[in-house]
């Protein structure tokens, strides 16, 4: 028996993916401020503080909330879309850029996932938005997501988003994955998190992937992404800010036009 709301759903699209979700009559889907798409007639909107979960907390319970999404850098508040008819109704949500969207079914997973800090989008009402803090020093420091992570509590569904193409692993006892720190989209709570430095001299200060990997040695399942919207920035700004030597040449035109530009 969930206590979170239960919501059915699909995803739409390929690489500029959205999430429709069905919500019976009083059903509540939560949402982070900037993914709404477009709802029906019968579905009204809220704002709320912190993650619409309605714990018993209080007022202060509340404000430390929302205060801890500060952290982890997203809106004091939050918006819940309720179905106030007695019909079936769907709201949908979509992702901020290209990648693709993850459903979980926090039942499935003993009931916690930690995702990056910006991978969450929407989920079940009562789904608990929490943060992670990383509890080794060398993994706050090196690890690419900082001291601080996202976790999704509950037994509901949840939406996460991540760049590029998505690949899930399921790790056995003891089985280690060596990753890119930015290529970790999210990882069931039983996963050990480290990072480790690259081995070789000229591998560190030649190879171009940084000093270190991320470690995650099972038992669980992990999620990648193949591209990270901070890798797809990097790109983009080096593109907007590089002159190029040949530019305005006649064998710069050429190397243009055979480069694909």
């Amino acid at each position: 028996m969930r206590r979170n709301h239960e919501i059915d759903y699909q995803i739409h699209g390929e690489e500029m993916q959205c999430v429709e979700i069905e919500l019976d009559g009083q059903e509540t889907v939560i949402a982070e401020s900037g993914s709404f798409m477009f709802m029906d007639d019968g579905i009204e909107m809220a704002t709320v503080f912190g993650d619409g979960s309605d714990r018993a907390e209080g007022f202060f319970g509340k404000l430390m909330t929302a205060g801890k999404r500060i952290l982890t850098g997203e809106s004091l508040f939050m918006t819940t879309f309720t179905n106030h008819s007695h019909g079936k109704q769907r709201v949908t949500f979509a992702a901020p850029y290209a990648g693709k969207i993850i459903p979980l079914d926090l039942q499935q997973y003993d009931g916690k996932v930690v995702c990056q800090k910006d991978a969450f989008l929407c989920a079940a009402k009562g789904v608990q938005v929490g943060i992670e803090f990383q509890r080794k020093l060398g993994t706050g420091l090196f690890g690419g997501e900082g001291f601080i992570m996202q976790k999704l509590e509950g037994d509901g569904m949840a939406f996460v988003h991540a760049g590029g193409h998505i690949l899930e692993r399921k790790l056995e006892v003891g089985e280690t994955l060596r990753v890119d720190t930015g290529c970790i989209v999210a990882f069931t709570h039983r996963i050990d998190y480290d990072i480790q430095f690259v081995k070789g001299i000229r591998n560190m200060v030649f190879g171009g992937e940084g000093l270190f990997f991320a470690t995650l040695r099972g038992p669980g399942t992990v999620w990648l992404q193949s591209l990270p919207v901070s890798r797809l920035a990097a790109k983009i700004i080096s593109y907007g800010t590089v002159t190029r030597k040949d530019e305005g040449s006649i064998l710069g035109g050429l190397g243009n036009l055979l480069d694909g530009d």
